[in-house]
């Protein structure tokens, strides 16, 4: 072997693999900014490769199956474009309605509905008000992203019921013999619930 090749990564000609992969990765990392140590880097665990293949071939050396890809020269392994397969992206009509939020499209929608979820739980009766306030935040936050006001009357109307719904359907779930519901805790858990979905669509929706 070449024993140039191994002094240019610090190594010797017993390393293993394993070795002379982490030194590559060391080396290129410390001159980051000298092109050429860096080619010279590259050359040197090339004709590392290229020589243990050769070697492998001739069985003098077991060289592991994960390095298979060293049969294909320097030049065809660098010339070969990379493929990388486009993401899935949702379909056009969902694209309109998802919003990618910033932190302050997520924080400022979770501070009003946490005051109104603690307003419709201890507040006799608060519930209903709380809902009515929410509806209207939902309205306000989904509006100001793209100024259009009927899509978000309808985000936070369609909320409003799925969400009543649902907040029903746990009461119904959660309204055993064995828990004493009141009618203003049940109306509080159904907000609660309503208030959720309507924080969720003012966040990631516009």
């Amino acid at each position: 072997m070449n024993e140039s090749n191994y002094k240019t990564l610090g190594l010797d000609e017993s390393s293993s693999f394993e070795e002379v992969q982490v030194a590559r990765k060391r080396l290129l990392e410390e001159c980051e900014s000298n092109p050429q140590q860096k080619e010279a880097i590259e050359a040197a665990y090339d004709a590392i490769l290229m020589e243990r293949l050769r070697m492998r071939q001739e069985g003098k050396i077991k060289v592991p199956d994960r390095i298979r890809f060293a049969e294909k020269s320097a030049e065809s392994l660098s010339s070969t474009p990379r493929v990388s397969l486009p993401a899935p992206q949702p379909p056009g009509w969902l694209q309109d309605w998802l919003d990618t939020p910033s932190r302050d499209d997520i924080l400022w929608p979770s501070v009003v509905f946490l005051g109104l979820a603690a307003l419709a739980w201890f507040v006799v009766n608060g519930a209903a008000t709380a809902l009515g306030f929410s509806v209207a935040a939902t309205i306000f936050f989904i509006n100001r992203k793209e100024r259009k006001f009927w899509r978000s009357f309808a985000f936070a109307a369609g909320g409003l019921l799925v969400g009543v719904l649902l907040g029903f359907l746990a009461i119904n779930l959660i309204g055993q013999p064995s828990f004493d519901l009141t009618l203003e805790r049940a109306n509080a858990i159904v907000g609660i619930i309503t208030m959720v979905l309507l924080w969720f669509i003012s966040s990631f929706l516009r």
